[in-house]
């Protein structure tokens, strides 16, 4: 009997709701396949400012680290956001568990249903038979991390400072997900840089030539500036089959992404690491791409879909479960495609509750 020891933090808005659904499908996995479930839920995120007193309490620290994974819902809302930038919720949280985990690697699959093409924003004749690409980003260098970082006085005027910093050891590790990721798919990758005008894309560009030329000769490996990889995906996704970047392009890119699959309530995540954890797996956090959709808090209308996605992400990543990941996914994709749909997907048809959605997974989760 395995035994999956991880820390649950379902965060703010919509967070808790879509939790407890990915949560049921968990268990009812957990009792067909014989698995133990070892978890524990925490604060994090504006509640965690609202009982301790900061983002990311200490004590939802510790349990993640000595867990195996960590489940994650979302965080933020207005109510929290006139406070310092410092110590909003997703920059008090987010950026701190990637920190002290070294989860380096966000994998992000861009996954449009054909039955769903019309919730995208692009033609249908474009996308006839849906959307399968990924984005991955690497997570804990460039803008968002560098040094210097900070608003200072100079000769009189206001000056502020972010800096890019990129070492080739970054590179390679991230350019090693995205080929592992291709040798599963398509075998294609695009880089996505823009090395016409910066240094470290300089770097990119040339690092990731040599990796992939060393490495994984097998794999089609092409280049493309950012500004023109923003228009590409629009135009024509699925011209990709796993496009990777540094961390700032990465996080403008796979939310224009998001926003060409239809809807945030279908797309999950991986952020994975250098860590590995008690199993010999890597640790990891596994979150929906969407937010905390405060309008819709506590309504039991919010799309639980790209939570138990995560789930599913978790199971394969951080546990080696490949088969119980893919029963879910399989389970997702059946109840979508057999007319189960929430309001952010039912096109203006009939449309089911959270917890309805969550019943009709369940009833399709089928094992061997």
């Amino acid at each position: 009997m395995s035994h999956l020891s991880f820390t649950v933090l379902p965060g703010d808005g919509i967070g808790p709701e879509v939790m407890e659904v990915a949560l049921d499908v968990l268990k009812h996995v957990a009792s067909k396949r014989k698995l133990t479930l070892n978890y524990t839920t925490h604060d994090v995120g504006g509640v965690g400012i609202d009982n301790h007193g900061k983002a990311l309490p200490d004590s939802t620290l510790a349990a993640c680290r000595s867990a195996d994974a960590i489940l994650f819902g979302s965080v933020g809302g207005p109510k929290w956001e006139n406070l310092p930038p410092k110590e909003q919720p997703e920059r008090a949280a987010l950026l701190p568990l990637r920190k002290a985990f070294e989860l380096y690697a966000n994998i992000r699959p861009g996954l449009l249903y054909a039955e769903l093409a019309q919730a995208s924003p692009l033609k249908n004749e474009r996308i006839p038979n849906g959307i399968d690409i990924v984005c991955i980003r690497e997570l804990t260098g460039g803008i968002y991390f560098g040094l210097p970082k900070e608003t200072r006085e100079n000769g009189g005027d206001t000056m502020a400072i972010d800096t890019m910093v990129y070492k080739k050891s970054e590179i390679e590790r991230i350019a090693e997900v995205a080929a592992l990721t291709a040798l599963s798919r398509g075998k294609r990758v695009c880089s996505v840089d823009k090395a016409n005008v910066l240094e470290t894309s300089v770097l990119w560009r040339k690092t990731v030539k040599d990796y992939f030329s060393k490495r994984h000769p097998q794999l089609e490996l092409t280049h493309m500036y950012v500004d023109n990889a923003a228009m590409q995906l629009a135009r024509d996704p699925n011209q990709f089959d796993v496009l990777f970047t540094e961390n700032m392009f990465g996080d403008i890119l796979s939310d224009e992404m998001a926003v060409i699959c239809g809807s945030l309530g279908m797309l999950c995540s991986a952020s994975l690491g250098a860590l590995q954890n008690k199993l010999g797996k890597p640790f990891g956090l596994y979150e929906p791409a969407g937010g905390t959709a405060p309008d819709i808090a506590g309504k039991n209308i919010a799309n639980p879909c790209a939570q138990v996605l995560s789930v599913a992400m978790m199971l394969r990543y951080s546990f080696g479960l490949e088969e119980e990941a893919v029963a879910i996914e399989q389970a997702v994709r059946s109840a979508v495609t057999g007319g189960m749909r929430t309001a952010d997907i039912a096109f203006g048809g009939h449309s089911v509750g959270t917890q309805e959605m969550g019943v009709a997974i369940l009833n399709k989760l089928k094992f061997d």
